[in-house]
């Protein structure tokens, strides 16, 4: 497992996500104490279809009751009242 610091981290933020890709997990260090992991996402990381179902149900309710023009401001909160 690759380590590198905080600071190589600012400095190469980019070239050390696509590194994680090629060499796995990267572990970030804070003066020497791990903060951090870097880890490739998997490809076979599947997605639970029932959940995004639900997502999409939730997100099309919450749209419907948002007119045009209007503050979302009430909406979002009796959404929050609900819960």
């Amino acid at each position: 497992m690759k380590t590198i610091s905080i600071r190589e981290l600012h400095e190469k933020t980019g070239e050390w996500v696509r590194r994680s890709e090629k060499l796995g997990a990267i572990t970030v260090t804070d003066r020497g104490r791990a903060v951090a992991q870097i880890v490739p996402v998997e490809a076979n990381a599947a997605v639970n279809p029932f959940a995004v179902r639900k997502l999409r149900r939730a997100y099309s309710r919450m749209l419907g009751s948002l007119k045009a023009g209007t503050d979302s401001t009430q909406s979002v909160a009796e959404d929050r009242d609900r819960k």
